[in-house]
C-alpha cells in the first residue's frame, strides 16, 4: 500500500533523508522511531506529499505520490500531524465531518453516504456521547481523538500519524494508540506512525522502522528490530530490555 524506493529529501542544503526504502501492507501498524532530528516527521510528510523535494519513488496504492492531485492523493491518505488547530466554534460531528471534503464537490455539499461514514466513524472512535459538544470543551485526550476520527472520515486505506499520543496522559496515551492498532485490524489500513515512546512501540507495533540521522538503519519485525544492539546504535546509549510477567516489554537508558 505505500512503497519507498531509494527516496531521499533535504532541507535546503541539510540532508533529512538518505536512501530510505521500505513498505507497510495494509492492516499493519508500522512505527518509525529514532532520535530527535532523524527524520520521522519528514518521511511522514513526504509520504502525505507535503514534504520537502524527494528523489527515488514514493507509492501509494501503485501510484507515485508526485503524480497525484491533491484531492486524489487526499482520497489515499489521511494525515494526523504532531499538533493540529482546534476549529473554535465546531462540534465534534462538525470536525469530524471535515474528513469527507476530498468525497464532496466544489461546493462540499454532504450526501447520504458522507452522513453514513461519519455516523460510523464517530461509533469507531467512541465519540456518540459527545458529538454535538464544541470542540474547544473536550479534554486533551478527546480531541486527539476528534482528529484522528476526522482523518478516519476521509476513507484513506493509508493513516500516517505523527507522535499522536506525544502530549497525553498515560490513561489517554494508551486508549489513543488501542483505538489505532484497533481500527487498523478492523479496516486493514496500512499505518505508519512516528513514536518516541519504546514501551508503547513495543506493545503496539506489527513493524518497526528505525532511523538514525536520515539513515534507514533497520525495517522488519518489532522484535527484531527492537533488540538492545539496534537501539543503542540509533540512540546513543545503552538501552536495557526487560520483559514483564504479563508479556509487555520494558526499555529503559543505561
Amino acid at each position: 500500500m505505500v512503497l519507498l524506493e531509494s527516496v531521499c529529501a533535504s532541507h535546503g542544503a541539510h540532508p533529512a533523508l538518505i536512501d530510505v526504502r521500505f513498505a507497510v501492507e495494509p492492516g499493519t501498524l508500522t512505527v518509525v522511531l529514532g532520535p530527535n532530528g532523524s527524520g520521522k516527521s519528514t518521511l511522514l510528510r513526504v509520504v502525505a506529499g507535503l514534504g520537502p523535494t524527494v528523489t527515488g519513488r514514493v507509492c501509494v496504492a501503485g501510484d507515485e505520490v508526485s503524480a497525484l492531485s491533491r484531492r486524489e492523493l487526499a482520497k489515499r491518505v489521511a494525515f494526523v500531524p504532531q499538533t493540529s488547530d482546534v476549529p473554535v466554534g465546531f462540534t465534534v460531528r462538525e470536525v469530524v465531518a471535515m474528513g469527507r471534503a476530498p468525497h464532496q464537490g466544489a461546493w462540499l455539499q454532504a450526501g447520504p453516504d458522507d452522513a453514513q461514514v461519519i455516523e460510523e466513524t464517530l461509533g469507531s472512535c467512541e465519540l456518540e456521547r459527545i458529538a454535538d459538544r464544541p470542540i474547544e470543551a473536550l479534554s486533551g485526550g478527546e480531541r486527539q481523538r476528534v482528529h484522528i476520527a476526522r482523518a478516519l472520515a476521509q476513507a484513506a486505506p493509508v493513516l500516517l500519524l505523527d507522535e499522536a499520543a506525544a502530549h497525553l496522559d498515560i490513561r489517554h496515551a494508551r486508549a489513543c494508540h488501542e483505538l489505532v492498532r484497533r481500527l487498523v485490524r478492523e479496516r486493514r489500513l496500512a499505518c505508519l506512525a512516528a513514536m518516541h515512546d519504546l514501551a508503547a512501540a513495543g506493545r503496539y507495533a506489527d513493524r518497526v522502522v528505525l532511523l538514525s540521522e536520515g539513515k534507514l538503519l533497520a525495517e522488519g519485525p518489532t522484535d527484531e528490530v527492537m533488540s538492545a544492539s539496534l537501539l543503542e546504535q540509533a540512540f546513543g546509549v545503552a538501552v536495557t530490555i526487560s520483559d514483564a510477567a504479563d508479556g509487555r516489554r520494558t526499555f529503559s537508558a543505561s
